[in-house]
This record gives structure tokens, C-alpha cells and sequence, in this order.
């Protein structure tokens, strides 16, 4: 290509292939009959749906590149933030579609059902990609007719989720990169070992209140200081590395003991400068997840609202299963239980001098 096509003149329509995109919506109801109006609202929402999901994918891409590398550039951590929540704005963008779409009411839905069998969204290759990059895959998934989630899709489609179930997910990625941070353990200082003590002081603390406190009545202390023994044991078994791969064998917990550990740091010391972007990070992943999650229980009541208890189109138990995936389908759920393990800044172990410089910009420290 020359210089002179490089930078030809181009029309908005032939740019966005309007012609292709405009002509891709065909009610199967017009085809055996009279049109049902809504269908095609039908149509155009879950082509929008599939637009976004290729712009998840891109961006999920991005993501899996950035964090492969043995040593992640800390440059790149800003870029990852601002993919995520990118990510983020399209899920809200989802969630809200779910509003234009019950705008069709049932009776209008039951006009062109019938015609749609046995189309689902079960075969939505890229959603299932979507579902697969992140970090959910076969052995997280909660178990539909005792079928690979996958076998309704095309032989070619199946192939390429089996593909991407073999490659590391950004889960598995964030841990690795979780595991190598650099300041959990340093030269006078081990973040676990203090934040141990920390809890310890500052459960103690409280004891001490509550034994002090003359409005509790004999019966209510009591029961405050059973309620504080167990969240004291909490906090030791869940910081013990052999109860924590206790639970992972379980299945109650996925994530390492070594990157809850580092996230536990990242949030309690976030405000230093070097963690700020990791905590973003964090942070932003917590809410993908989230909003990934409101997704989906939105889109099971909005089943609820049009269908009622009927099965899916693609043979499912309808409401029932997609209330299941709500449940059982959260993939980064471990980040989310990081705040119980918070405590109040003013119990939060000091750092040594030498560890918040190394924590801080050079230039801006005296």
C-alpha cells in the first residue's frame, strides 16, 4: 500500500460496513407469517451484546499479554487499570441493556419465542471465551445436564475453548504476579508476622472494652466476647499458610497464600505511592467481577419476569439455572473477602524507614 491509499479518503458508512451491520436483522416471525414487532428489538440486544463481548475479548488480550512476562513492567500496571475499567463501563453498558430489553413485555416476548428453538445463549462462543480468560473454567463451572458447558457450540468453537482452558487465565496471572511482590518479606521487617501481632493487639483492645463496658449486662458481654473469640480464631486460621491450603484442597478458597498475603498488603499500605496502582488494580478487578456478577443475576430475574418458571430455550431449567451461575460462577470472589481480613489504620503495623522510601518516590522524600 502506498503512502496516497494509506490515507485515501473514507466514508463514515463503508468505515463501519453499515451495509453489513444493518442488514443482519431477520425475524423468523416475518419469515412463517406476521412480523412480531419486537423481535427485532430482540435481535439488535443481543447483537450489541456480542459487539461488546468482542471489545471484553480485546481488551482481555491486552491483559493476558501484559501479565505473561516472568517480570511484569510496572509501566504497563497503569495500562492494565485502564483496560479493567474499560471493561468495567461495558458491563455497566450491559447491565442497563437488560432495562431496554424489558421494555418488551412477556406476551410480546411469546409472540416469536416458539420461533427461536433451539437457539440460546448457551451457544455464545464469546461469552464463554469471556468466561474462560478471566478464570472460569471447567473446574469452577456448576455442572450443566452433565455436559462440557461448551458442546453446543460448533466443532471449531469447542476446539478454541478447549484451547484457551489449557492457557493460563488473568486469575492465574494476577496470582503469579501477586507472588512476586517484593515487599512482603525484607530485611527487618515481615509483613505477616507483624500484621499477626497487630490483629492480636488490637482484638485484645477490644476484649478489654468490652469487659470494661458497665452498660452490657452480664449475659451480653458474654455473648460479645464469645462473637470476638471466633473472629480472632478467624483471623489466625485463615493467616496459617496450612489451614489456608486446607481450604484451597477443599475448594473453598482459590487463590495462593502467598498473593492473599501480598493483597492483604497492597490494601492495608495502599496509600504509598509504589502501591497505589497496584491497589487500583486490585480494586478494579474486585468490581469487574462484581459487575459481571449483577449481570448476571440480572439477567436471571429478567428470565423470571418473561419466562416465568418455563425451561430455556436451549433446554435449560431457566430461572433455576442462571441463579446457580449467580452463586457459583464468581471467579474472582477471593478478592472480595480481602476487606475481612482489614483491619483500622490506626492498628496497622508502621513500616521501617528504609522500607517507605523503597515504597515512595525518590525525589519527593526528605
Amino acid at each position: 500500500m502506498n503512502q496516497n491509499e494509506k490515507y485515501a479518503a473514507i466514508h463514515y458508512h463503508s468505515y463501519l460496513g453499515l451495509d453489513k451491520v444493518l442488514d443482519a436483522q431477520h425475524p423468523r416471525s416475518g419469515q412463517y407469517g406476521k412480523e412480531a414487532h419486537d423481535e427485532t428489538l430482540f435481535i439488535i440486544i443481543h447483537q450489541v451484546y456480542e459487539l461488546w463481548f468482542k471489545q471484553i475479548i480485546h481488551e482481555l488480550e491486552s491483559l493476558v499479554g501484559l501479565f505473561e512476562a516472568d517480570a511484569v513492567d510496572e509501566k504497563n500496571i497503569g495500562i492494565a487499570v485502564s483496560r479493567i475499567e474499560r471493561i468495567n463501563e461495558i458491563f455497566k453498558l450491559l447491565i442497563h441493556q437488560i432495562d431496554v430489553l424489558e421494555t418488551m413485555t412477556p406476551l410480546d416476548f411469546l409472540e416469536f419465542r416458539n420461533f427461536l428453538f433451539p437457539a440460546s445463549g448457551f451457544q455464545s462462543a464469546q461469552f464463554r471465551k469471556t468466561e474462560v480468560m478471566l478464570g472460569l473454567k471447567m473446574a469452577q463451572r456448576f455442572s450443566y445436564q452433565e455436559k462440557p458447558y461448551y458442546n453446543q457450540l460448533s466443532a471449531e468453537q469447542q476446539e478454541e475453548i478447549k484451547d484457551l482452558e489449557s492457557r493460563r487465565s488473568l486469575f492465574e496471572l494476577i496470582e503469579d504476579w501477586l507472588e512476586r511482590t517484593p515487599f512482603i518479606k525484607c530485611e527487618g521487617f515481615s509483613f505477616i508476622d507483624e500484621y499477626k501481632v497487630a490483629i492480636a493487639k488490637m482484638i485484645e483492645r477490644e476484649r478489654q472494652a468490652i469487659e470494661t463496658n458497665e452498660y452490657l449486662s452480664p449475659e451480653e458481654r458474654t455473648a460479645r466476647l464469645t462473637m470476638l473469640g471466633a473472629n480472632g480464631e478467624f483471623f489466625q486460621q485463615v493467616l496459617d499458610p496450612a489451614i489456608h491450603a486446607q481450604k484451597i484442597a477443599d475448594g473453598h478458597v482459590r487463590i495462593s497464600y502467598d498473593a492473599m498475603i501480598a493483597a492483604v498488603m497492597i490494601h492495608v499500605y495502599r496509600d504509598q505511592p509504589i502501591l497505589q496502582l497496584p491497589y487500583r488494580l486490585l480494586d478494579a478487578i474486585t468490581t469487574m467481577d462484581e459487575l459481571m456478577t449483577s449481570w448476571r443475576y440480572r439477567h436471571a430475574q429478567m428470565v423470571m419476569r418473561m419466562l416465568g418458571k418455563k425451561s430455556g430455550t436451549g433446554g435449560s431449567a431457566g430461572f433455576d439455572y442462571l441463579m446457580e451461575t449467580v452463586k457459583k460462577h464468581q471467579i474472582f470472589k477471593d478478592f472480595h473477602h480481602i476487606s475481612t481480613l482489614l483491619i483500622p489504620r490506626g492498628d496497622v503495623p508502621q513500616l521501617p524507614d528504609s522500607l517507605k522510601r523503597d515504597l515512595s518516590f525518590y525525589y519527593s522524600t526528605k
